[in-house]
C-alpha cells in the first residue's frame, strides 16, 4: 500500500512541477519556435508530390480511405469499444480505449506543439464528406490522428489474438503480420514507438486498473492534471476537445471498471460464439446497451450543464462557454477579472481561455464521455445481468 501510494504521489507531482516549469519558461513556444519552420518548409516542398498522388482518383478509394478515418472518430469509439466489452473480450476492450487515450493524447500534444500547417486546399484535395471528417480536417498535420491510431490499434489487436489463441503457427502470424503492415504500410513512426511502449507497459497497466490501490482517485487527479498539461497551440484546433472527450472515456473505463471487475470484467466471463453467449444474447445485449450509454451521454451533458456554472459561481470561478451554454457566450462570470490574481502559467492553459476564464465546456465535455464510458462497463452490463442477457 505504501510503496503504491509512493509512486502514484510521485507520478502525479512530477506532472505538477512540469506544469510549472514548462509554463514558466514557455517550453511550448520555444520549442515551435525550433520546429515549426522545419516542417513548414517539409509541408511546401512535399505539396508536389501529394498532387501526383492526387491525379490517381477513384470514387473507391475515397469511400475506402474515408471509411477508415472513422477508427479515430467519435462514432467508433462510441459503438465498437462497448462491443468489445460487451462480447466478453473484456481486456482487450479494457487496453484498446487507454491505448487508444494515450495516442489521442500523445498524437494531439505534438500536433499543437508543433502547430504544423497542413498542405493548402485547394490545390490539395480533401475529403471531408462528414461531420467528424470536417473537425479533423481542423487540426494541425502533424502527426496523423488517423496514423497513430492505425499503428497502434491493429498492432496491437495483432499482439492479443496471437497472445489469446496462442497459436504457434508461423505461417499464422506471418500472415497476421503482413495484414497489419499492409494496413499502415504508408503511416510514420510516431505510431510505432508508442506502440512499443504499450506493448512493454500494458499488463503492468492493466494489472493496477483491475487490482490496484487508490486506481479511482489517483485516475481522477490524472485525467486533471493532463487537462493542465496539454500545451496550448498557436491558433485554437479541435485537438484539446478530442483529448478532453476521451480523457473521460478513459476516466470513465477505469473507474467502472475498478469497481466491477470481479463482477463482469474478469476472463472467465462468457464470451461471443460460445454457448454461454450465442450470436443471438450478443444481439440482445446491443439491442439493450447502445440505446441505454447514448441516453447516459445525454443525460450526463445536461447535468453537467447545470452542475458546473453552480459550482464555478459558488467557488468564485470565472466561467465562459465556447459552444454548450449560449447564455455564457463570450460572457465571464463570477468576480471582476481586474480583482483575480491568477498566475501567469495558469492564464496560458487550454482549460482557460485567453480572458482567464475557465471554458466551462471542457468540464461538460469530460463529465458527459466519463458518464458514457462508466454504462458502458457498469451500468449497462448490471442490466445484462438483470435481464439474463
Amino acid at each position: 500500500m505504501e510503496s503504491i501510494s509512493l509512486w502514484q504521489g510521485l507520478a502525479l507531482c512530477g506532472i505538477v512541477s512540469w506544469i510549472v516549469l514548462s509554463s514558466s519558461l514557455d517550453v511550448t513556444r520555444k520549442l515551435r519556435t525550433l520546429v515549426q519552420p522545419w516542417v513548414s518548409h517539409h509541408v511546401i516542398t512535399g505539396t508536389p508530390i501529394i498532387l501526383q498522388i492526387q491525379k490517381y482518383q477513384h470514387g473507391f478509394l475515397d469511400a475506402l480511405f474515408s471509411g477508415l478515418s472513422c477508427v479515430v472518430s467519435v462514432p467508433f469509439y462510441t459503438a465498437f469499444l462497448p462491443l468489445l466489452f460487451w462480447s466478453g473480450h473484456g481486456k482487450l476492450a479494457r487496453q484498446m480505449t487507454l491505448l487508444m487515450s494515450l495516442c489521442d493524447y500523445s498524437g494531439n500534444c505534438i500536433k499543437d506543439v508543433v502547430s504544423a500547417p497542413r498542405p493548402s486546399c485547394p490545390p490539395v484535395r480533401r475529403i471531408t464528406a462528414t461531420k467528424d471528417e470536417q473537425e479533423n480536417a481542423l487540426e494541425y498535420g502533424l502527426p496523423s490522428s488517423h496514423t497513430l491510431n492505425t499503428v497502434c490499434l491493429s498492432g496491437y489487436l495483432l499482439h492479443y489474438v496471437l497472445s489469446y489463441t496462442q497459436n504457434e503457427d508461423a505461417s499464422l502470424k506471418f500472415a497476421g503480420f503482413a495484414v497489419v503492415c499492409l494496413i499502415v504500410c504508408l503511416t510514420g513512426l510516431v505510431g510505432f514507438v508508442i506502440l512499443s511502449f504499450w506493448l512493454s507497459v500494458h499488463d503492468y497497466v492493466d494489472s493496477f486498473v483491475v487490482s490496484g490501490q487508490n486506481v479511482t482517485t489517483f485516475w481522477a487527479a490524472l485525467s486533471l492534471l493532463l487537462l493542465f498539461a496539454y500545451p496550448t497551440p498557436e491558433l485554437p484546433t479541435p485537438s484539446f476537445e478530442f483529448h478532453t472527450a476521451f480523457d473521460g472515456v478513459a476516466f470513465g473505463i477505469v473507474a467502472g471498471v475498478q469497481q466491477t471487475y470481479h463482477q463482469f470484467h474478469h476472463e472467465s466471463v462468457p464470451r461471443i460464439f460460445t454457448p454461454q453467449l450465442p450470436l443471438s444474447a450478443f444481439l440482445g445485449r446491443m439491442l439493450v446497451g447502445i440505446p441505454t450509454i447514448l441516453i447516459v451521454k445525454y443525460c450526463s451533458k445536461a447535468l453537467a450543464k447545470w452542475i458546473l456554472p453552480i459550482v464555478s459561481n459558488t467557488l468564485g470561478i470565472p466561467i465562459k462557454s465556447t459552444s454548450y451554454i449560449p447564455m455564457l457566450k463570450g460572457s465571464v462570470t463570477g468576480k471582476k477579472m481586474e480583482e483575480l490574481k491568477q498566475s501567469g502559467y495558469i492564464k496560458k492553459l487550454p482549460v482557460f481561455s485567453s480572458q482567464g476564464s475557465f471554458d466551462v465546456d471542457t468540464g461538460i465535455r469530460f463529465l458527459q464521455y466519463s458518464g458514457l464510458a462508466w454504462s458502458v462497463v457498469d451500468l449497462v452490463p448490471s442490466l445484462f445481468s438483470y435481464l439474463r442477457l
